[in-house]
């Protein structure tokens, strides 16, 4: 009876040393991801808020005389980007926030409703990064092809640089929300998983 009972003892201590090398791996893989997705949108935050090209075109002729204009595309002129630089800027505060506290938040009693605020936010995040997105690349566009029915005129044939780094700075955005999105189904999952005990009980 012993000899059984110090059996179980040890297949269950092994289960539970094998739960424990996963938890531990899927600790570390959640938080590469946010990495990623930090990386991607604060990418995409910087190089869209510093975008920025001054051209001079000639727009009119007075005999042999040429009439130039200095124009300058920003991306304030835009609410579109401005708004897409907000919501990449939010959603790398999130992700820097949810790196700190995966390291540290075991510090703090959060009364058992962790997992779920975690899940709430990651959620929150995904839906202001994806309204951002949509917004730019509406814009981005209009800026390439231009709309005849709305008489809007295209710009990228004329600031090339500027809808250039337009272009990876959405990119950068979009692989920043891909990962987000798998952040976002890793945290909803979390809720259903039952806690680990420290010890794996065989029947």
């Amino acid at each position: 009876m012993a000899q059984q009972d110090a059996g179980k003892a040890e297949v269950g201590f092994s289960i539970s040393r094998g739960a424990q090398r996963g938890k531990k791996k899927g600790y570390w893989l959640l938080l590469l991801l946010r990495l990623v997705a930090f990386m991607a949108t604060a990418s995409a935050t910087i190089v869209m808020a510093l975008n920025k090209q001054t051209n001079t075109f000639v727009v009119a002729t007075i005999g042999n005389t040429p009439l130039k204009a200095t124009l300058t595309a920003k991306f304030q002129h835009t609410p579109a980007f401005v708004f897409f630089v907000v919501a990449n800027g939010m959603a790398s505060l999130h992700s820097l926030t949810m790196i700190l506290v995966e390291l540290f938040g075991h510090k703090i009693d959060y009364k058992g409703l962790r997992l779920a605020i975690i899940a709430i936010l990651d959620m929150m995040t995904v839906v202001l990064a994806s309204a951002g997105d949509g917004a730019a690349t509406f814009m981005a566009e209009v800026g390439k092809n231009g709309n005849s029915h709305a008489r809007w005129n295209k710009i990228c044939d004329k600031f090339h640089t500027f809808c250039d780094h337009g272009t990876g700075a959405l990119l950068a955005s979009f692989i920043g929300l891909l990962f987000l999105l798998i952040i976002n189904v890793i945290s909803i999952t979390k809720l259903h998983i039952p806690k680990s005990t420290n010890y794996v009980g065989v029947p």
